[in-house]
């Protein structure tokens, strides 16, 4: 399937589709173009050219979220059952061969929602309860635990360069320095919760969704964010694109059914410029830039996973999940896009060769 697409250009058309046994909770690329995917039933999967191999079955807690460490030599998942996986990823082309696990970590009664790679090294961050784990892959190690202390971890975020992790919860932000885990954190104090965070990957900008239904954005040590306001509900993703030309990146938000993709005006007491994006008519469950151009996807509840060229106008629109879309994710280049359904579906589409040039 190709997907409706404006004045006839295709941008992405279906590879390959094909199914987990429940609702699809994540799904990730690896470096060099491997996807795993995890499932509501516990299942976690690998993909490759067509090939797919289960490396957790069926029938066991939910798992809720997964990712691979930034040279692809590594995949964590964690869920609902307080364990966190670790296969170590195989260089052969082989799937049947691809993953070995190498450690489960077990904290019971804890519910493992949030995990995430450093940018450049092997260690990983995941969430636990009000605190947040440093576990290091090369020797195998928790090597610190950050307190949060306000509330549960709502999210977690490094610092595109490597030199911060920021923790999200009850009053704002905490920002650990990667130099010295003993040293206080930065706070980036808030009136409500941080519910989501993210960095712009020029490591300048970050931005927070936060319960009362307001984006906060600051530019990283300038003691002055900019708000924004007028949501209909919180804020549900935050996504930044890459910086074009030596511009300030994009950002866009998703709250409820509707997106806002902001632009930093020229003049810092200006503020952020919103162009609002609607289209979809179920509540929005992922939204990404592609990562080397303003192409932002979204995908939906409404069954459409959304292309929006230049994060401005609807350029294409790709369907295949009866029930609706769970997660999507670009693998590095761009040239693939996988999305997970709310009934199982597993879909990858490719780059069309008719739609370069999307802007």
């Amino acid at each position: 399937m190709f997907g409706v697409g404006t004045k006839g250009k295709v941008l992405f058309q279906q590879q390959w589709q094909g199914s987990l046994s429940e609702y699809v909770t994540a799904v990730a690329w690896s470096p060099d173009g491997l996807l795993a995917a995890s499932s509501a039933a516990g299942e976690v999967v690998l993909w490759q050219d067509g090939n797919l191999l289960n490396l957790l079955p069926a029938g066991l807690a939910s798992i809720d979220c997964l990712a691979f460490s930034a040279d692809g030599k590594f995949l964590a998942a964690g869920g609902q059952n307080g364990q966190v996986r670790v296969w170590e990823v195989l260089s052969n082309n082989l799937v049947e061969d691809r993953a070995n696990l190498i450690v489960t970590l077990d904290n019971a009664a804890k519910w493992i929602d949030k995990l995430s790679w450093h940018p450049t090294c092997n260690q990983l961050a995941f969430s636990l309860g009000r605190y947040v784990q440093i576990w290091d892959a090369n020797i195998q190690t928790v090597i610190t635990t950050l307190p949060f202390a306000n509330s549960s971890v709502l999210d977690l975020a490094w610092q595109p360069n490597g030199t911060n992790i920021a923790i999200a919860g009850d009053g704002g932000i905490k920002v650990w320095s990667t130099q010295d885990w003993d040293d206080d954190p930065y706070l980036i104090e808030m009136p409500s919760a941080s519910i989501v965070t993210a960095w712009s990957g020029d490591s300048k900008y970050i931005a927070s969704g936060n319960l009362d239904n307001t984006i906060t954005v600051l530019e990283y040590g300038s003691s002055h964010p900019w708000v924004m306001r007028g949501f209909p509900g919180k804020i549900s993703n935050l996504t930044w694109s890459q910086p074009l030309l030596n511009n300030t990146p994009l950002l866009a938000a998703s709250s409820v059914e509707g997106i806002a993709v902001w632009k930093k005006a020229v003049k810092d007491e200006d503020g952020w410029n919103a162009n609002i994006l609607t289209v979809h008519d179920g509540r929005i469950k992922a939204l990404e830039f592609h990562p080397r151009s303003l192409l932002l996807a979204s995908a939906a509840d409404d069954g459409w996973l959304v292309l929006w060229t230049t994060a401005k106008q609807v350029g294409q629109i790709l369907e295949g999940a009866r029930d609706g879309f769970a997660c999507l994710a670009w693998d590095q280049e761009g040239k693939q896009l996988a999305a997970g359904g709310q009934d199982g579906e597993l879909i990858i589409w490719s780059e069309s060769k008719r739609g370069k040039g999307f802007g």
